[in-house]
């Protein structure tokens, strides 16, 4: 139980820190999408989530019927982000240059983000 109360706690702020940035400052959200034109930005960041999902899904691969499963849900989207941003950059980079263009989607992505990130964090330290 210790392990998911740390990966409770670290994806709670990673997510409520990453949200908030990109909810508060747009120039860092769009220096986020100019970035992702860079073909190895979009390797090197697939790289960054390939471990934090590996380490996770390693780590914490529970499957049960309550809120421990959102910690391994968010590990194995992690790896399969990063296995996607290595194997087919072009294809991540059409996805997010389309998404570009979404920007009340993306506020919606970002405060259910903030949300979520703020749950896990309440259950980690509760």
């Amino acid at each position: 139980m210790e392990l998911t109360i740390f990966f409770a706690q670290f994806w709670g702020i990673l997510l409520i820190i990453m949200g908030l940035e990109f909810l508060l400052k747009k120039s860092v959200l769009d220096d986020l999408f100019k970035m992702t034109e860079d073909k190895s930005f979009m390797i090197i960041s697939g790289y960054l989530a390939l471990i934090l999902g590996l380490v996770t899904v390693i780590l914490h691969n529970i499957w049960v019927a309550d809120w421990r499963v959102v910690i391994t849900i968010f590990g194995w989207l992690s790896l399969m982000k990063g296995i996607a941003r290595i194997g087919f950059p072009e294809i991540a980079q059409k996805y997010i240059k389309a998404l570009e263009k979404q920007q009340a989607l993306i506020k919606i992505w970002l405060v259910i983000v903030v949300v979520l990130g703020t749950w896990l964090t309440w259950m980690g330290f509760n």
